[in-house]
């Protein structure tokens, strides 16, 4: 079943996000399993939204590529994340890809 994934990293900077993106690749190599992607930041930090297949394939992702790259930014703490079921996903028309 998919799942909703959200998460609040308190104190990762745009800098820091974009510097891990760059290193895992995520959007050159989609990982197995992810669905939907989308980040924002406020003043205290880095918010996540994802849409995975399953809380199995997050968490294999997290381990295998994120959290090498995390370690290689220098970035400290544990996120906020919690996972709740897909009721529903739409996407609009023309919508894909990376902005």
């Amino acid at each position: 079943m998919a799942v909703v994934m959200t998460m609040h990293w308190t104190g990762v900077t745009p800098e820091q996000y974009d510097a891990i993106r760059d290193i895992v690749g995520w959007e050159t190599t989609a990982p197995a399993g992810g669905q939907v992607h989308v980040a924002w930041f406020d003043g205290q930090g880095l918010h996540v939204t994802d849409v995975w297949d399953s809380q199995e394939a997050c968490e294999t992702f997290f381990a295998e590529r994120l959290a090498p790259a995390v370690e290689k930014a220098g970035i400290t703490g544990e996120p906020e994340t919690a996972y709740n079921p897909l009721h529903r996903r739409f996407l609009a028309p023309g919508i894909s890809g990376a902005a």
